[in-house]
């Protein structure tokens, strides 16, 4: 660790309501008090919308940070990435901090990484990753690299209790096979018999009409509603409702849609795969399902739709979990240690004031 004292902190990501973990995130520290305690520049880098406006928000994002960097000459960059060509438009970024010789964190959101990304992992003061599995991959890639574990920040939600929830299995992610939601629409079909007003809610943008028609074949299109995806807002509202949450992937790292839902108390449904294993105790705070297990998955959502107190109990563990785990206090705290170490300096320490935010050990 490095003990020059820096004096600004440029943090590079998406904009402000951009569909991914990115935004998420990024709005978790915003709303708990990470930028009113440090002396944080965001520069939004990417978007959604046009080829246009993502070519104008780059454009304006590198001219921000040549400013920011020709102002303090040295600052900490904190750079979050996902993976695919998103990364390699952030890579720019980190090249022009690397060639300014500032210490750079490299923050990795989702998975999905190729190892070519080594030489960045290698270069980076410091890699950030939400679960332990995504930890070993990056070590398995970059043996020597200095590899931290910082969980994302999910309050506990305050979900009114209703009276009696409807038969409500929630989705959320995108749609396409390696989501899992064509098994899990087979596992509603099946589950019909049994639980007769099943409904299946997905949320999420992708091959809507794909999923759709498959829904029809099997004949169960009256019970599947696509919302496409949702804010925050919207989020809420699915998530007081929900009887269960399900997500039967194929491949993830920690998905932040399964921790909120558990931080709402919803019993879940997924596959143990990346760091969903390590955050949902099979039997306790939900059921672990392996990927493609179709009539695994109808028989978890059918205990859980049928037996209501199990389901409350799950749920009960879930939101324990979520609380102990990813709190707000808990996940900032990760940042701010890591902040310190490197030698920033937050705005309190600058105003000579006593320090109204003392940082909390992570366990």
């Amino acid at each position: 660790m490095q003990t020059r004292l820096y004096s600004h902190i440029a943090m590079l990501g998406a904009a402000p309501e951009t569909r991914g973990s990115i935004a998420t995130v990024v709005e978790g520290y915003r709303a708990h008090g990470l930028f009113k305690r440090w002396p944080i520049s965001y520069i939004a880098t990417s978007c959604d919308g046009s080829l246009a406006e993502k070519g104008l928000l780059a454009a304006r994002a590198v001219r921000e940070l040549g400013a920011l960097l020709a102002q303090h000459r040295r600052a900490v960059v904190h750079v979050h990435a996902a993976s695919g060509a998103g990364f390699w438009r952030e890579a720019a970024f980190m090249g022009a901090a690397f060639a300014a010789g500032c210490p750079v964190v490299l923050q990795l959101h989702g998975n999905g990484f190729d190892p070519a990304i080594r030489w960045f992992l290698e270069r980076a003061t410091l890699v950030c990753v939400p679960c332990e599995s995504m930890r070993g991959w990056v070590r398995s890639v970059a043996r020597h690299v200095d590899v931290v574990l910082a969980p994302p920040p999910v309050a506990v939600a305050a979900v009114p209790e209703l009276a009696a929830k409807p038969n409500l299995v929630l989705f959320l992610g995108r749609l396409e096979a390696k989501k899992g939601i064509y098994d899990l629409l087979d596992a509603v079909a099946g589950l019909r018999a049994a639980v007769p007003d099943v409904r299946l809610v997905c949320a999420g943008d992708g091959d809507r009409i794909g999923v759709a028609r498959y829904a029809e074949r099997l004949g169960i299109a009256d019970a599947v509603k696509f919302t496409g995806w949702v804010g925050p807002s919207g989020k809420r509202a699915l998530l007081e409702h929900a009887a269960a949450f399900a997500l039967p992937s194929y491949d993830e790292a920690l998905p932040v849609s399964l921790v909120e839902a558990m931080s709402a108390g919803i019993p879940v449904v997924a596959s143990p795969t990346g760091g969903i294993a390590e955050v949902v105790a099979d039997g306790a705070s939900g059921f672990l399902v392996a990927p493609g297990d179709r009539s695994g998955l109808e028989r978890a959502l059918r205990r859980l739709l049928i037996d209501r107190e199990l389901g409350a109990r799950m749920g009960k563990a879930a939101r324990e979990t979520a609380k102990a785990r990813f709190a707000p206090e808990r996940a900032l705290a990760v940042l701010e240690n890591l902040y310190a170490a490197l030698g920033a300096i937050a705005l309190d320490e600058r105003s000579g004031e006593r320090e109204q935010f003392p940082l909390k050990k992570a366990a």
